[in-house]
């Protein structure tokens, strides 16, 4: 496990930004293509901004989505797929975006491509009950499905709220379409970009625990054996360094002031 705390919420995206291209152009590089998975929300902005200015071979790289709420339409200004194709995939010219609809036929498509090759890279955010994609505490980590239907807990519908894209949490869809806790663990790598003060209590939640538990579902990460973590100094604010427990892996900390990577 690697942690990279930023000075910002906008370095933070400067520097997660950064690294995610570094890594799509090799795998472009070793193997021709690249195979991404992209989550959404606010917390993923500044890196998403950066991203799409970075010198990636777009034409190479493939697309998956993360989650979608059941029966929300897609112009509906919380629409996930609303937000990729404005803020991403409508700017750079990728070889194939795959989105979640939500319907049957939908799901089968994107388990037969998701499981035609693995993906290289996934971006997964953590949200401020812990949770991975929209997996919930107390999170799934049983089922082997790609995608399942999961029922919003009241933190995660606060959230939303919070963030400007419902009026109350009565208008938060109650169910959502998200890809598992399982399937999110068979990418080859995964970077999480968590800035704002708000993640906080959930950033050390998740740095701290001595265990995996499906309480905080973002625990799991830690078992990837290539994970990346990007806080900035709000997020990171009430985790005490000494007790981060990196589980079975190593750790590796770093901090990001005025551009430079320096080593702790």
């Amino acid at each position: 496990m690697k942690i990279t705390i930023c000075k910002s919420a906008q370095s933070l995206g400067t520097c997660a930004a950064a690294d995610i291209a570094a890594r799509l152009r090799a795998a472009v590089q070793a193997q021709g293509g690249a195979r991404l998975l992209v989550s959404t929300g606010a917390s993923q902005l500044t890196t998403l901004t950066a991203l799409v200015e970075a010198d990636v071979p777009w034409d190479k790289i493939e697309m998956f989505h993360l989650d979608e709420y059941v029966a929300l339409p897609e112009t509906h200004k919380a629409s996930f797929r609303k937000y990729l194709k404005e803020r991403f995939t409508g700017r750079v010219p990728l070889k194939q975006a795959w989105f979640v609809d939500g319907t049957r036929e939908n799901l089968e498509l994107l388990t037969r491509e998701l499981r035609r090759a693995p993906v290289d890279l996934g971006l997964i955010g953590i949200g401020e009950n812990g949770h991975i994609a929209f997996n919930d505490p107390p999170a799934d980590f049983e089922t082997r499905e790609a995608y399942h239907i999961v029922t919003l807990n009241d933190t995660c519908k606060k959230q939303q709220v919070r963030e400007g894209w419902f009026d109350t949490a009565a208008d938060v869809p109650a169910r959502a379409v998200s890809m598992t806790a399982y399937q999110i663990m068979q990418c080859r790598a995964i970077i999480s970009c968590v800035p704002y003060a708000v993640k906080a209590p959930a950033v050390r939640d998740t740095l701290e625990s001595h265990a995996v538990t499906n309480l905080v579902p973002a625990t799991l990460l830690k078992q990837h054996p290539d994970f990346t973590l990007y806080l900035d100094g709000e997020s990171a604010m009430l985790t005490d360094e000494t007790k981060i427990d990196p589980l079975d892996g190593t750790l590796v900390l770093a901090h990001e002031s005025d551009g430079r990577r320096i080593q702790a």
